[in-house]
C-alpha cells in the first residue's frame, strides 16, 4: 500500500483543486543545461552518454517528493522510488518503449539499462508502453534536434500525472556544450519552483558527474 499525501492540510491544497479540473493541467520548460563534464567524463570511461543521462535524471527526480507524486481518483499517492521508460529507435526508424529500473550504483543501472535495451531490441514490435504502472518517468531522446521548444501527444486524460522529459542534441557554445531540455508535469501536483529545483539539481549533478558515475 503506497503511502497518500495529506491534501487536506497540503500548503497547496487550493492550487491542487484548481489545476485538477483543468481541460489542459500540464506546463512545459524547455531550457539549455551544459553537459561539458558529463559528455568529457562518458567519452574518457566509455560511458553511453545517454545513460548517463538517464541515470542523474532519475537520480534528481527521486529526490525531490513531486516527481514521486502520481494521481489516482481524488488522491495523490507518494511512490518511494520512480523509474524510467524510453524511446528506442529501430533501424527501420520506427521505436519501440524499454524500461529500466533506478539504483542508486551506477554500475548496475547502467548494466540494467544496456539489458533492457537488448531485450527490446530482440523482441517482437510492441508498443506496449506498460500503462498499468505510473512509476515511472517518460523519457525521449531527439539527438537531431537542439529544441526550443516541445509538445507531447496526448490522450486527453487529466489524471495522467507521469512526468515526460526530453533530452535534445547537445551544442557547442564558446568553450561549454549545452544540451535543451524538455520537462512536463501535471500543475496539480507541482509549479515551477520545483522544476526549477530540478534544473538545478540536475545542472549540479552535470557539473560534477566524477562523484557518482566513477
Amino acid at each position: 500500500m503506497l503511502p497518500e499525501l495529506d491534501i487536506e492540510h497540503w500548503h497547496r491544497r487550493e492550487t491542487f483543486n484548481l489545476f485538477r479540473d483543468y481541460d489542459n493541467p500540464f506546463f512545459n520548460v524547455c531550457a539549455n543545461i551544459e553537459v561539458t563534464r558529463l559528455l568529457d567524463l562518458s567519452h574518457s570511461l566509455d560511458i553511453p552518454f545517454t545513460i548517463a543521462c538517464h541515470f542523474l535524471s532519475l537520480k534528481t527526480a527521486n529526490q525531490l517528493e513531486p516527481f514521486r507524486y502520481r494521481l489516482r481518483d481524488d488522491r495523490v499517492v507518494i511512490h518511494p522510488r520512480i523509474h524510467g521508460a524510453s524511446t528506442l529507435l529501430l533501424d527501420n526508424q520506427g521505436f519501440k518503449f524499454y524500461h529500466f529500473e533506478f539504483d542508486e550504483d551506477f554500475a548496475r543501472f547502467q548494466a540494467g539499462a544496456e539489458a533492457a535495451v537488448a531485450i527490446a531490441r530482440e523482441t517482437p514490435d510492441s508498443m506496449d508502453n506498460q500503462p498499468e504502472r505510473d512509476d515511472l518517468i517518460y523519457y525521449s531522446v531527439l539527438p537531431w534536434i537542439s529544441f526550443t521548444a516541445f509538445s507531447h501527444a496526448r490522450r486527453s486524460d487529466r489524471s495522467d500525472a507521469i512526468p515526460k522529459i526530453v533530452f535534445g542534441k547537445y551544442f557547442s557554445e564558446g568553450e561549454a556544450v549545452k544540451m535543451p531540455l524538455s520537462v512536463e508535469v501535471h500543475h496539480a501536483l507541482m509549479d515551477g519552483v520545483h522544476v526549477g529545483q530540478y534544473f538545478q539539481q540536475l545542472q549540479d549533478y552535470f557539473t560534477h558527474p566524477q562523484d557518482f558515475l566513477g
